[in-house]
């Protein structure tokens, strides 16, 4: 990991509950920057593809954060929603960003025409997270009722609607980056599997965890599946049968996020006790702590990409 310029370097940002988003030199382990964010807690961080932009969803705004500024405050806010905002996001061009929230509704937004949201989705029920298709045209949403919806933006409608547990809330949506597999993790602490076609055709249960999943990620190269619980612990599993292949264990309370490096040999992950960690994914330990905020942290992003 390297800081040497632009296309390079490393965008590491964790933020929580002390109204602050931290960027930090992810090789040293030292914060050098701190964005304020007034509004209660952070819940969701993005870092855009070219890394000069970070996007953050509190409660009930979204704040736009320039990356190189010298300043410590946003330079947009995107006003709209009515609830807790648990899930944004860009897509890779940097045209368009997307927000889901508490209030049930995804909005699509536009930073180069203004603040106002383009395009809203009425899901009438509590978001609790959305990522974006790498065909770019759809979003896939997970929400209260148990249910995963893939929306096409295009058509500007729900296409599918998946419910693998009945009423359980899905905590956390993944899509594999060849778009082969869509993961889904739940309150019950198991994760469904499934293949993208004309239907979404069920592969998999996966009892991951006996406690709370708060986040289920996959990394770029798709050979692991890394879950976060309340249970204190990152579980990484082998894709390829869904084996155990480590378990992440050193922080003191609820892990809330994650997130892979490009090359997925790392994963941070951001917790309750007030710090995030680098960990190595072949040696299964912790490569450097992340400490600096006074309280817990929720979410993590990271761009390391070349």
């Amino acid at each position: 990991m390297t800081t040497s310029n632009q296309s390079t370097r490393v965008i590491l940002a964790t933020a929580g509950y002390d109204f602050s988003i931290r960027l930090w030199d992810a090789s040293a382990g030292v914060s050098y920057k701190t964005f304020s964010h007034p509004e209660k807690q952070v819940n969701s961080l993005c870092v855009t593809a070219d890394k000069a932009n970070l996007l953050a969803g509190g409660n009930p705004v979204l704040r736009w954060y320039d990356c190189n500024s010298a300043g410590s405050d946003s330079l947009l806010m995107f006003e709209g929603h009515t609830g807790n905002v648990r899930a944004v996001g860009a897509n890779r061009a940097g045209r368009f960003l997307f927000s889901g929230s508490e209030d049930g509704t995804i909005k699509i937004w536009d930073p180069r025409a203004g603040t106002s949201c383009v395009c809203d989705f009425d899901a009438r029920k509590a978001i609790n997270t959305v990522v974006l298709h790498p065909n770019q045209g759809e979003l896939i949403s997970g929400d209260n009722t148990g249910a995963v919806r893939v929306w096409d933006l295009a058509a500007n409608k729900c296409s599918s609607e998946l419910v693998p547990e009945g009423d359980t809330p899905i905590s956390s949506v993944a899509v594999a980056a060849d778009a082969s597999l869509i993961a889904a993790g739940n309150f019950n602490g198991n994760c469904y599997f499934w293949s993208p076609g004309e239907e979404y055709v069920p592969v998999k249960k996966l009892r991951a965890h006996r406690a709370y999943i708060t986040a289920c990620r996959l990394s770029p190269d798709s050979r692991f599946f890394a879950t976060a619980s309340s249970d204190r612990t990152v579980k990484l599993w082998n894709m390829h049968d869904f084996s155990l292949a480590a378990t992440l264990a050193g922080h003191t309370r609820w892990v809330w996020d994650a997130a892979f490096s490009a090359d997925s040999s790392f994963i941070v992950t951001a917790s309750s006790d007030q710090t995030a960690k680098l960990w190595d994914i072949d040696g299964g330990c912790v490569v450097r702590t992340y400490q600096g905020h006074v309280k817990g942290l929720t979410c993590v992003a990271l761009n390391d990409s070349l």
